[in-house]
């Protein structure tokens, strides 16, 4: 079983980041951009209030947990949302999401 696993991030300038995660640690998609020191803003500190860890999932959507109402709800208020659009705070990083391909949105 791997321990863990490497996302790569697409910043708001087009750099792309390779990030490794320890999956022992219980980390979000936006706990992860924050420790790598990434421009995600996340204003309300991953509790689904503000949607500034808007996010773009570029790559197989399918081993992302479904989008919850709160989730939908802060998404639709958005003026930039695509159909890849998600808060990285709602999206716990597992095992199976080795490889998965973001980009932080211009919020």
């Amino acid at each position: 079983m791997k321990d863990e696993i490497t996302i790569t991030v697409k910043d708001q300038d087009g750099n792309i980041h390779e990030l490794i995660c320890p999956l022992e640690m219980g980390l979000s998609l936006k706990d992860l951009c924050k420790a790598y020191e990434l421009p995600m803003e996340a204003m309300c500190g991953g509790m689904a209030m503000c949607a500034t860890c808007h996010c773009y999932i570029l790559n197989e959507t399918s081993m992302l947990p479904e989008k919850g109402d709160i989730e939908e709800a802060l998404l639709s208020e958005l003026f930039t949302t695509l159909p890849s659009s998600r808060l990285a705070c709602q999206i716990q990083l597992t095992a199976a999401m080795d490889g998965l391909f973001i980009e932080i949105a211009h919020n």
